[in-house]
């Protein structure tokens, strides 16, 4: 909940990780005025008023940026989502949002799902939770990853309704370049900061084995003109070199997954100025599970890619970003730090915490004028949004800090708002 109703609030004796450098400055003050951070420096003074925090020498630094979080969908096991109506999915995101924000993760990009009524609850003051960066329902192709219809909803009559989660904004499909047209602005309609596409196959789907490319270059490029038309950009989840190419000529600007990419289509994306947003996902104590030997399988082989392309990334120097992907893992999402911290596998603790700062900050502003929140996130400077973490301990020397937020993440502010207070 939101611990203070002051304008102004101090922390004083803190170090300052600003989310760039690679060190901390000396024992200083931080003062914020409503939303922003108004001035730092040791001779920072406020009148009587203000909220005091004493730091007692401990690390301020940004609120961490998920950018590929799922607000609903990593509320539900599969089985319970395709049998659940909207009202549940949006229980289930309210009842998450909370704890996200807990976990010190103040902003995050939504890269699926009917999010936009949790968003603007959040924004409302009605419920606590994080900045969401809607994608709204990600758009699949008849037969492709998000393509969650019954069994027997095709062959598709085209004097059918559209099947429930169409018709609520969870997931949409679309076949034909005239179709994906009218859904992307559907999408943008609602409210979308930016656009979700499957251009490839995915595990948790039924239908599409992982070689599948989906969607063909006109329908990609569509959903890229239209999104292009509200200044905004095309995010897609996709797994293979071949589905990849295809969506980076197409226009796209940030591949999601990539697992099954090799160093050609990598360096592609580095020449074509695209991020690139893969998951620590790997086969071990914290892997996905699937009664579906068919699903089972398609997992193994994403996550032995995983090192491969983690390895590629650092090596190219391709845009990289970082989030989580915890979607039908409700059991996994309070280890949301735990998957930061498996980063160090490839990454110092610098370079982790940049990336789900400053660097992931970059990311989801991609979204030019479609942005809700004006202003700089993931950097404690002057003028930037106040997103702050009070950190006890050095998570620039041991990243395994951010594992355990209830312990070592004393204070928790965004939007100048204190929703947790351990110090005082």
């Amino acid at each position: 909940m939101n611990t203070n109703d002051k304008s102004k609030i101090l922390f004083t004796n803190v170090k300052v990780w600003d989310g760039l450098a690679n060190n901390l400055t000396a024992p200083t003050k931080v003062l914020v005025e409503g939303n922003l951070i108004k001035s730092i420096g040791p001779d920072v003074q406020v009148d009587a008023e203000a909220m005091v925090i004493d730091g007692g020498g401990r690390i301020l630094m940004p609120g961490l940026i998920d950018a590929h979080w799922h607000v609903t969908y990593s509320q539900l096991v599969e089985a319970e989502a395709l049998q659940s109506d909207v009202e549940m999915f949006t229980i289930k995101g309210v009842v998450g949002a909370d704890p996200t924000l807990m976990r010190g993760f103040t902003t995050v990009r939504d890269m699926g799902g009917n999010t936009f009524s949790i968003k603007k609850a959040i924004d409302r003051g009605m419920i606590v939770g994080p900045r969401i960066y809607p994608s709204g329902p990600p758009i699949a192709q008849t037969s492709g990853h998000f393509d969650f219809r019954g069994p027997n909803d095709v062959p598709a009559n085209p004097a059918d309704p559209l099947s429930y989660l169409e018709r609520n904004a969870v997931i949409m499909v679309a076949d034909g370049v005239p179709e994906m047209i009218k859904r992307v602005r559907e999408v943008l309609r609602l409210g979308a900061t930016q656009i979700k596409l499957a251009t490839g196959a995915g595990v948790s789907s039924a239908y599409d084995p992982l070689d599948a490319a989906e969607f063909t270059y006109e329908e990609i490029k569509a959903a890229v003109d239209i999104a292009a038309t509200w200044n905004t950009y095309v995010a897609v989840h996709v797994f293979t070199d071949k589905a990849i190419q295809k969506s980076v000529r197409a226009g796209v600007k940030s591949i999601e997954h990539g697992f099954l990419m090799n160093e050609e289509t990598m360096q592609m994306l580095v020449d074509n100025d695209v991020w690139y947003c893969p998951q620590p996902l790997l086969n071990d104590e914290d892997a996905f599970s699937f009664p579906d030997p068919f699903t089972h399988q398609k997992w193994i082989e994403v996550t032995d890619g995983t090192d491969n392309v983690y390895r590629l990334a650092k090596k190219l120097g391709v845009k990289l970003a970082w989030g989580t992907d915890l979607v039908f893992t409700p059991e996994l999402n309070p280890k949301q730090g735990k998957f930061l911290a498996k980063m160090k596998r490839w990454f110092t603790p610098h370079e982790i915490l940049r990336m789900a700062t400053s660097t992931n900050a970059e990311l989801v502003k991609l979204c030019g004028p479609r942005d809700p929140y004006p202003g700089k996130l993931g950097v404690v400077e002057e003028g930037a949004l106040a997103d702050l973490i009070l950190v006890d301990g050095n998570p620039l020397e041991n990243i395994d800090l951010v594992v355990d937020p209830d312990s070592n993440f004393k204070v928790i502010m965004k939007d100048g708002q204190v929703y947790k207070n351990t110090v005082n």
